[in-house]
């Protein structure tokens, strides 16, 4: 995996061409480490104190589990139900209990916005490179996080604790066991292979891939760009973990997003005659991931139509869309 020292990127087109454009996880050290927090991660009841301090009162769902599950939070028995409890609480007394203890049990606080419960923080902690009030904060126990995607590019900021990222590249997806879309633990489906201990009778594609992971090793201060769609599993090590992250689209051309086109082409082609969903691959190639190039750069380009740049057509391509999904 790539590593550049995080303070040589000196700005957001920087950060936009030399982390981001390649499409690969880049580790940035020290991206972060002159950030308040981190100065205050460094004792957790300072680091409690540091939280607290911008803390409004606001309530979110904490993960409490028993300290059987070692942190692991994950489905129960047969994929039903899961092996923890979502607790409802409020932000400072999940920070209490993670750093406090609460009767044995492991408590995992993740995804709160930091500018709705800790106004300030972000103004002390500032991240120029993408767009304002994107910060989440994830505090919690010794935790393991399994292997999951997200739709969205990410940068996640270590401020106290270490974290240890395990990736796997999109391309090795249909060797992962994916878990269901809808019954998950935090939103995204996750890998069941990538997730639990080696089993290669149950998971013997993934037995095969296993060796082609990529684990990154996060210190305070640390951040790792993470391209939309990399499976990875995330490790908290100490016993107080804390991760600044931001989702943001880099090279989104307008507000519709690709996982939508995904759910509607399931709809559309996914259960078709295996000849027509192989007629319609051809097409999208042909259209849309353009190995080729262009599709229509045998002709000028003021021939180019609803295929010209996108830019200027944009709105006239989704206004044909929508005509279309209203029977149009």
């Amino acid at each position: 995996m790539r590593e550049i020292i995080g303070r040589s990127v000196l700005d957001a087109d920087a950060f936009r061409r030399e982390v981001c454009l390649p499409c690969q996880p880049v580790i940035l050290r020290g991206l972060v480490a002159d950030w308040p927090a981190v100065a205050a991660g460094r004792a957790p009841q300072a680091f409690r104190d540091y939280l607290l301090s911008f803390d409004n009162g606001g309530r979110m769902d904490a993960f409490v589990g028993d300290a059987a599950i070692a942190g692991k939070y994950y489905y129960g028995d047969g994929l039903k139900g899961f092996n923890f409890e979502r607790r409802p609480m409020r932000f400072g007394d999940a920070v209490e209990a993670i750093v406090n203890g609460l009767d044995g049990k492991t408590v995992y606080a993740g995804s709160v916005p930091a500018d709705d419960f800790l106004p300030g923080f972000s103004a002390q902690n500032p991240m120029p490179f993408v767009p304002p009030g994107s910060g989440r904060i994830w505090l919690g126990n010794a935790s393991n996080v399994s292997s999951h995607y997200d739709t969205l590019d990410n940068l996640a900021c270590v401020i106290a604790g270490q974290r240890r990222f395990t990736l796997y590249s999109p391309a090795l997806t249909t060797k992962l066991y994916v878990g269901p879309i809808d019954n998950t633990m935090a939103g995204q489906p996750v890998s069941l292979a990538a997730s639990l201990p080696a089993d290669p009778a149950r998971f013997p594609q993934f037995e095969r891939i296993r060796g082609q992971a990529v684990v990154a090793e996060l210190e305070p201060g640390d951040a790792l760009y993470l391209p939309k769609l990399w499976w990875h599993q995330v490790e908290a090590t100490a016993p107080v973990n804390a991760l600044v992250n931001y989702w943001w689209d880099g090279f989104a051309a307008g507000p519709d997003a690709p996982y939508t086109a995904m759910l509607l082409a399931m709809i559309a082609i996914a259960e078709r005659p295996a000849a027509e969903r192989t007629a319609w691959r051809a097409f999208f190639d042909h259209y849309v991931f353009r190995p080729n190039g262009h599709p229509l750069a045998h002709l000028p380009e003021e021939q180019h139509g609803l295929l010209g740049p996108l830019k200027a057509n944009y709105g006239k391509l989704r206004a044909r869309v929508m005509h279309l999904l209203r029977g149009g």
